[in-house]
């Protein structure tokens, strides 16, 4: 199957309500073309250097997300361009993508990632943390990030349940985040494994790669 074909077939199977983020890491530019020409225009790259080049090469109508985990130190490389941050996991890192957005006189939607898998390898804020920098005037004191949702990654598994109920958790604390900011919109999670899941249990957003470009 060409990726062309990939896209449309996993597009059938995506709600209407819910963004696909095609996952294009480690892939090269002709691959990205190939979803392009098909209609794809959001990509989610996790190292910034890699994204920055494809930003540079590829038509200026993408919008590009990161979803790796971010260094501080990184973050002024894209500052200038990026779409949306997915995985901001402290607010140190939220910081930095203020002072950096502020250099452009830009506001970066980013994503506050939580930690819902039972997985140590996962990075991610727990629900106390989340909680204390919603309701820090530090926070409220930032003037170019905003926080669009939150982003979390279900434990590697074939435990249907376990994901499951690791999803309801998250959507349960994405309805109470929302009730507190209202920038809160997008719930990302959900990847080729376990989109389909994340979906039923309320998820905006979904990242899949391997299921439109191939295994790496």
């Amino acid at each position: 199957m060409s990726i062309k074909d990939n896209l449309h077939t996993i597009k059938k199977t995506i709600s209407e309500n819910v963004t696909l983020v095609a996952v294009s890491k480690t892939k090269p530019n002709s691959d990205l073309v190939e979803a392009y020409e098909a209609g794809q225009r959001i990509f989610g790259e996790n190292k910034v250097q890699e994204m920055t080049q494809k930003w540079e090469d590829l038509p200026k109508d993408i919008e590009w997300h990161m979803i790796g985990h971010v260094q501080t130190n990184k973050v002024k490389y894209m500052a200038e361009y990026v779409h949306l941050i997915h995985g901001v996991d402290s607010f140190k890192l939220l910081k930095e993508i203020n002072k950096q957005a502020k250099k452009y006189d830009r506001i970066i939607p980013c994503l506050l990632q939580i930690h819902i898998a039972k997985e140590d390898t996962k990075f991610g804020l727990d629900e106390t943390e989340l909680f204390e920098i919603l309701a820090s005037d530090d926070f409220k004191a930032l003037q170019h990030i905003e926080v669009a949702g939150l982003m979390g990654m279900a434990t590697f598994t074939d435990n249907d349940a376990q994901v499951r109920s690791e999803f309801q958790g998250l959507k349960n604390l994405f309805d109470t985040a929302k009730s507190k900011l209202s920038t809160i919109k997008i719930l990302s999670m959900g990847m080729s494994g376990d989109y389909k899941i994340a979906m039923e249990e309320g998820s905006t957003m979904v990242r899949i790669g391997s299921s439109i470009f191939g295994s790496r």
